[in-house]
């Protein structure tokens, strides 16, 4: 336990280290260790811990600890200036043995999958990378004023002016999608997944409801703009031009590298362990993350039966998983029935179920609303996209052409696509 005796002796020289670090005691595999560390602990909150080999030395059962001998030994292994290192060693040493125990227990429990991975990415949550000091970060930009700017990265939504009001889908950010029933949140899914996945993205498509061939269905046909009906039966249905075009539509569509994983109450420590896998399988794409939809997500929650608390967590657990993985996550979500009740039925925040964590923890909130939904003698193609949340820009309506038989979404000509709110 060279690792721990070093990281020791840097907590005694510099007491101040006590208070930076993330190890805690039980991070420490040798039992004299940890509780030489609860002491230095101790000793710092009441603030006598500013030279720990006195303090320690007027204690009655020093030999509990080793000794002064052991002490010192500590000391003697410290290296200050290479406390992160150090520090580093140790976390990644108790990552070790917290798997190995995980992994003896779930053998011998029976733990089911599910329970092993939660277990597992839990692990991965103590972390000493996500610091940086205000003068790292200031040099960081120190030559803005004299460089070009370069383009942000991030993944379009495959709708210009969406794209304009908020930069795409941003790394480490939560988008809402939320809408009523037969809306068309589905279908504008598939379509910010195409553009991202024709965009270079790895787009990973969680599909809660809906199985995977009825969406490989959808992708087909609002990339070829076919009838949806002509999908039940392509031989008999479709003409012989559109069969003539199937094949390219098939190679475009394969150029998305879609990945689609169908199976009902997906937890998020699921999708992330899937997540993984694929990034590994596919390590120069950056993955952005689609779920359908929001309430149908597992949860291991001991509440099971409290929609809110559930709620909460997955929120949560969502922006951990952008956070984690520094991509996009887009997940789609139901608007309660209190839409329909109001003479103008465009959605509010307070429609999305559940909605507090929600609206706390995403980054982008958009709604969808159609007023042919609403009113079948408009004939109106119109999509109104409404980003009533945008912690990176404003706030306002896009619009969009929708052809419900096929699901395709299309820009509008510009004069008539946005109307930012200020």
């Amino acid at each position: 336990m060279m690792g721990e005796k070093a990281f020791l002796g840097c907590l005694m020289k510099a007491s101040y280290l006590i208070q930076d670090t993330v190890i805690r005691p039980q991070h420490l595999a040798e039992t004299r260790n940890r509780e030489i560390m609860q002491q230095m602990i101790e000793f710092n909150i009441s603030g006598k811990g500013n030279d720990f080999l006195i303090t320690m030395s007027f204690k009655n059962n020093l030999d509990a600890f080793g000794g002064m001998s052991y002490l010192n030994e500590l000391q003697a292994h410290a290296d200050v200036e290479k406390f992160h290192e150090i520090e580093k060693l140790v976390l990644e040493a108790w990552k070790e043995r917290e798997k190995k125990n995980i992994l003896t227990l779930a053998a011998s429990h029976d733990w089911e999958i599910s329970q092993v991975i939660s277990k597992l990415d839990k692990i991965n949550e103590v972390r000493l990378e996500d610091h940086k000091s205000i003068t790292q970060a200031l040099a960081d930009v120190y030559e803005a004023p004299w460089q070009e700017v370069e383009l942000s990265i991030s993944a379009t939504t495959g709708i210009k002016q969406l794209d304009v009001m908020t930069s795409g889908f941003q790394d480490g950010e939560v988008t809402i999608l939320a809408a009523r029933p037969s809306m068309g949140k589905t279908d504008v899914m598939l379509h910010f997944a195409k553009a991202a996945g024709w965009a270079g993205y790895l787009p990973l498509l969680f599909s809660l409801e809906m199985p995977e061939k009825s969406i490989t269905s959808r992708l087909i046909a609002s990339t070829g703009g076919f009838n949806r009906v002509k999908m039940r039966n392509p031989k008999l249905l479709l003409s012989q031009s559109q069969k003539d075009r199937w094949p390219s539509i098939i190679g475009s569509l394969n150029k998305t590298t879609i990945q689609i994983f169908d199976g009902a109450s997906q937890t998020v420590a699921e999708m992330r362990a899937k997540t993984r896998k694929m990034i590994h399988q596919f390590p120069m794409k950056k993955p952005i993350i689609f779920i359908d939809y929001l309430t149908l997500i597992g949860t291991s929650h001991k509440d099971a039966g409290n929609s809110h608390m559930q709620v909460t967590e997955i929120s949560k657990s969502l922006k951990a998983m952008a956070k984690e993985f520094s991509c996009p996550v887009v997940c789609l979500a139901q608007l309660n029935r209190n839409v329909e009740s109001r003479m103008n039925k465009r959605p509010m925040m307070s429609d999305i179920r559940e909605s507090g964590s929600v609206e706390q923890d995403a980054d982008l909130i958009v709604f969808l609303y159609r007023e042919k939904y609403y009113d079948q003698s408009e004939g109106n193609p119109m999509l109104e996209l409404i980003v009533c949340k945008n912690r990176n820009g404003p706030v306002g309506t896009v619009m969009a052409k929708y052809n419900e038989c096929t699901g395709k979404i299309e820009d509008l000509p510009e004069s008539n696509e946005t109307k930012v709110s200020s």
